[in-house]
């Protein structure tokens, strides 16, 4: 199997980022890591492993990310408008300096935005905010409103709000699109979410599904049994909805 290491100094997150690349040709998919995940989370959850068929055939060509979640929404010593700004800024890094070098090293005209637990959101969030650059979104156990007191998981902005936060959060921007375009260009892309029956976020995933559909956004939101939120899960996903 075909694989790279990237590294270099980007100037909107002002340090070095990380990625691997594996696979020759076919649909490019950037892959987000989970909160405590890297670019290497991938690789060691065997998730690679269990698609190498489709990428040694150049079916799929996986661009895994680098996380930068202890800056961001877990940055707790931080003000929360400076979390989401941070934020802002790894959506920067994503669009101006991985994506153009996905375009030039790869011209498959399919790209596809995929990730697992946070990377779930940072996937939907980037796709959501920028269809135009994506066929398709593949998210598994995600949690779509960072604001959601659930379980044990709290507010990761303590009740801050701003237009920042609502404009990256799909649950909150999405029911309020009106813009034809990008309503357009959402009805185009195949939407495949999944998520456990006993995760905390259910609630959450199918709230989001039925804001797709009545925007007449098709979209599939696949159930599994237990909580489903572990390796060795995301890789049958993987192997079923990539």
């Amino acid at each position: 199997m075909h694989r790279e290491y990237h590294r270099w100094y980007s100037q909107r997150l002002q340090r070095d980022m990380e990625l691997l690349v594996f696979g020759h040709a076919g649909a490019k998919v950037i892959v987000f890591p989970t909160r405590d995940g890297s670019f290497h989370e991938y690789e060691d959850l065997r998730i690679v492993q269990g698609l190498a068929e489709k990428i040694d055939a150049g079916q799929l060509q996986l661009w895994c990310m680098d996380n930068v979640a202890s800056e961001t929404f877990y940055c707790f010593w931080r003000h929360p408008a400076e979390r989401i700004r941070r934020h802002a800024h790894y959506e920067e890094y994503v669009l101006n300096e991985v994506m153009p070098l996905m375009r030039q090293k790869n011209p498959h005209p399919c790209t596809i935005a995929h990730g697992c637990s946070l990377g779930a959101f940072q996937a939907a969030n980037l796709a959501f905010r920028h269809p135009q650059h994506f066929q398709k979104l593949v998210a598994f156990s995600g949690r779509y409103d960072l604001s959601l007191n659930v379980d044990s998981f709290q507010d990761l902005f303590g009740g801050y709000y701003d237009a920042n936060v609502y404009f990256h959060m799909p649950s909150h921007f999405l029911p309020n699109l009106a813009c034809d375009w990008r309503l357009a260009q959402l009805r185009r892309m195949d939407i495949v979410m999944a998520v456990g029956r006993e995760d905390p976020f259910l609630q959450n995933n199918q709230q989001l599904s039925e804001i797709l559909s009545a925007k007449g956004v098709r979209n599939q939101l696949h159930l599994w049994d237990g909580r489903a939120h572990s390796g060795k899960y995301w890789r049958r996903m993987a192997a079923l909805y990539l």
